[in-house]
């Protein structure tokens, strides 16, 4: 096994205590067999990022809309794209219901991520999509917040290159701010179209 083997399956496991942790905090309901907080979350919360405008936002921002945050990086290779599209269509597949869903793509990169990079890389998958960076420390306040596991991983042929494992869920949150639902990044768009029907309230 690996390295790259080793710490996704670390982040697995960090991904499965964290949503472990959310229900033994109170009561829960299921979404597509994913645990959901119906009480008070323990993933989410207040951050202060800039956007892919330049413009400095925070959490509430978004308050009165629904949220779907996805964690990755832009020279991330195969799951961050590739979760990428699938939100996207998703999201146009859902039609009139996704107008209050807010897509919002955060950095785990942020020393290559800058704002101008993240408009470009957002801009290929979806208009509607908002792509958040910040100082190291912000987006490491904001990865705590949400239970999101990261790692740098340091290229052995050129020190200066690096790859970034990390765990990957679509977290989709309340107009309050809280946690909905988690949904695998594994969703093809129906399932990830069924999930958010499923988890929006009628």
């Amino acid at each position: 096994m690996n390295r790259t083997t080793i710490a996704l399956a670390f982040a697995g496991l960090l991904t499965g205590m964290a949503f472990g942790f959310i229900a033994l905090r109170g009561p829960s309901s299921t979404v597509d067999g994913q645990t959901a907080a119906t009480g008070r979350p323990s993933v989410g919360g207040p951050f202060s990022l800039i956007d892919n405008t330049g413009k400095r936002v925070t959490d509430k921002d978004y308050l009165g809309r629904y949220m779907l945050v996805f964690f990755g990086y832009t020279n991330c290779p195969d799951i961050c794209p590739a979760g990428l599209q699938v939100m996207s269509a998703a999201l146009d597949k859902l039609g009139k219901r996704a107008d209050d869903i807010v897509p919002i793509f955060i950095t785990l990169d942020p020393a290559q991520d800058t704002p101008e990079k993240m408009a470009t890389y957002v801009k290929a998958f979806s208009p509607r999509l908002v792509g958040l960076t910040g100082t190291e420390s912000e987006i490491a306040a904001t990865a705590k917040a949400y239970r999101v596991y990261y790692q740098k991983v340091a290229d052995e042929k050129d020190p200066k290159s690096y790859t970034i494992d990390h765990s990957a869920i679509f977290y989709l949150m309340g107009k309050d701010g809280k946690l909905l639902a988690p949904i695998p990044h594994t969703n093809d768009v129906d399932q990830l179209v069924a999930s958010l029907d499923r988890a929006l309230p009628q």
